[in-house]
């Protein structure tokens, strides 16, 4: 499926080339061809689970890049998916009301609560351009490959592979050891709403998902040993 997809890609840029455009056939990767000779891609499931968070904290809050560093904890504590945090500017994040907003792929966008940790995460980073997590090599001047890190962290950490959404799922997954609503954890990770209740009539306000998703957020660094007051200077360590 793989092979599959890169292929099209490459046959889409020929497409779009004067040069090319007459060598290929634009139906040779059409999505019926997917559908009815590929096998169904099996539904990732990988996640950190409670007893590995002490390790994975471990490991990533020591990656010598700050802001690496941050970017991963963040996506881990909010759930958000990876473009989302990526692009995050400083205009997006109020440390005084405590919010932050995200880009949705859903929605326009959508604002979730800055938790004490993250918010003592982002204060810390450098001002470097309006991006957060800034980059002085991209081109974007944001992070663009937080992989190669966030592997280099798993491995030293012991754990088997977690990849940068496995962050976004294992947030779902462990938000439930405190027995949040199902709802709450949706509408913080910028789910569609699953239900006409959720839907067309809660509207949660943002402290009522602070309330909830401090809690997750105390419950994680409780389990990996991290102490959840901790000075900004600290955080980049």
């Amino acid at each position: 499926m793989n092979a599959f997809v890169r292929l099209r890609a490459f046959l889409n840029w020929c497409v779009m080339r004067a040069e090319y455009k007459t060598e290929i056939s634009p139906d040779a990767c059409a999505s019926c061809v997917a559908k009815d000779e590929l096998p169904k891609p099996a539904a990732k499931s990988d996640c950190l689970q409670r007893e590995q968070l002490a390790p994975w904290f471990k490991q990533v809050r020591q990656i010598q890049n700050p802001i690496a560093s941050a970017y991963l904890q963040a996506l881990l504590l909010t759930g958000a998916r990876r473009e989302e945090m990526a692009g995050l500017r400083w205009t997006d994040v109020d440390f005084k009301w405590g919010t932050m907003v995200l880009q949705d792929k859903v929605e326009a966008n959508r604002t979730i609560p800055l938790t004490p940790y993250v918010s003592a995460l982002l204060d810390a980073l450098p001002r470097t351009n309006e991006w957060v997590f800034s980059s002085r090599t991209a081109a974007s001047g944001r992070i663009q490959e937080p992989r190669k890190a966030h592997n280099s962290a798993l491995e030293a950490a012991e754990l088997p592979h977690v990849s940068i959404h496995g962050l976004r799922r294992s947030f779902g997954t462990l938000s439930e050891w405190v027995e949040c609503p199902a709802g709450v954890v949706a509408q913080i990770m910028g789910h569609k709403p699953s239900a006409i209740a959720e839907k067309h009539y809660i509207r949660r306000p943002i402290d009522l998902l602070r309330m909830w998703h401090t809690k997750i957020e105390v419950w994680m660094l409780n389990q990996a040993g991290v102490e959840v007051r901790v000075a900004s200077e600290q955080l980049s360590a």
